[in-house]
Formats: C-alpha cells, structure tokens, sequence
C-alpha cells in the first residue's frame, strides 16, 4: 500500500471520488454471481490498473503476503463445502466439484479486492486520503464521531503499513541468517 506518484487519469482523480469507486467495486465484486460477473469485475479492474500506469510487478509484489491467506481460504472452501460430485474421497476428506469452484471463487474475490485497495493507496497520497475520508464522513459530526482523528488513525495506519512490512522482512531474513 505504498504510493506512487503519477500524472495518470487516475492519480488525478479526487480522493473522494477513488474512495466511493472502491466502495462500489466491493459491493458489485461480492454481488458479482457466476465467472461472467467475475470477468466483468476482472475487466474493470485490468482497465484501471492500465490506466493508473502502476507497474503489474509492483501489485503482484504486494500479493507476496496474501499467499498464506488465500491458500488457507481455499483449503477451507474445498473441504467445507458440500457438493454432489465427488472429484476425491478419502476417509473423511471429501472434495466435491462445487468445493474446487467456490474455492476458485473466493481466491480470485479475495484476490480482486485486495488489488482494488491497492490501486486505491498506491495512486493516492496518504494526506489526499485521510482529507477525503474525512471529508466523506463529515457528516457523521453531526453525531459527535471524531471524524478528524478517525481519519487521522487511517492516515497514520497507512503510513506504517510499508515501514512494518519492511521491518518484518528485516527480522525474517535476520533470523534466517542466524539458522
């Protein structure tokens, strides 16, 4: 979640504005129903990577993290989920048909809204952010939330985020080194 500058469509665009975009992306990739919706979505997203000028290495550098995640998620929809043809029986391991596709489904959902946030951070300045969150939920003052130092802990958050990843990849290879 690092940013990029640029001079991209994209980059331009106003805070508010990427935000609420990312809020209906989410909404539309989790009632996206069946591989066309999920195209549908793929192509969305292509189209905004592409326009944004983010190199694909750099998003796919990100993806490093979510391995453990998406493999755990996958793991869990192939066993847990219930179907009529049965691909593998095994004891009391059963994978079905259904199971490998909701599996496949949910890797590429999680997959899709991780590299939509994405977008959002790395062609978004963290002070431009915290600014149209805060201008976004200004108004919730009407209710007395503290929606400046709400948005204040994101743009706090947002900037440690890159500085954690890079302190745990030192410790990592650290205690690599020592065996």
């Amino acid at each position: 979640g690092q940013y990029f500058p640029g001079n991209s469509l994209i980059h331009r665009l106003d805070p508010r504005t990427k935000l609420i975009m990312l809020i209906v992306y989410i909404v539309a990739l989790f009632v996206a129903v069946g591989w066309i919706g999920y195209a549908v979505m793929f192509a969305f997203l292509a189209s905004c990577i592409a326009i944004s000028r983010i190199p694909l290495k750099n998003i796919l550098r990100g993806m490093k993290p979510m391995v453990v995640i998406l493999l755990f998620t996958a793991v869990l929809n192939l066993f847990m989920t219930q179907g009529e043809t049965v691909l593998v029986h095994f004891w009391v391991i059963t994978i079905t048909l259904e199971g490998v596709l909701r599996a496949a489904q949910m890797m590429i959902r999680i997959l899709m809204l991780v590299t939509g946030t994405f977008l959002l951070t790395y062609t978004t300045s963290p002070i431009a952010l915290t600014d149209g969150l805060e201008s976004l939920l200004s108004p919730l003052k009407v209710l007395r939330l503290p929606v400046h130092e709400l948005a204040m802990m994101m743009c706090i958050a947002l900037r440690f985020i890159p500085t954690l990843i890079e302190e745990t990849d030192k410790i990592m290879s650290a205690q690599k080194a020592r065996g």
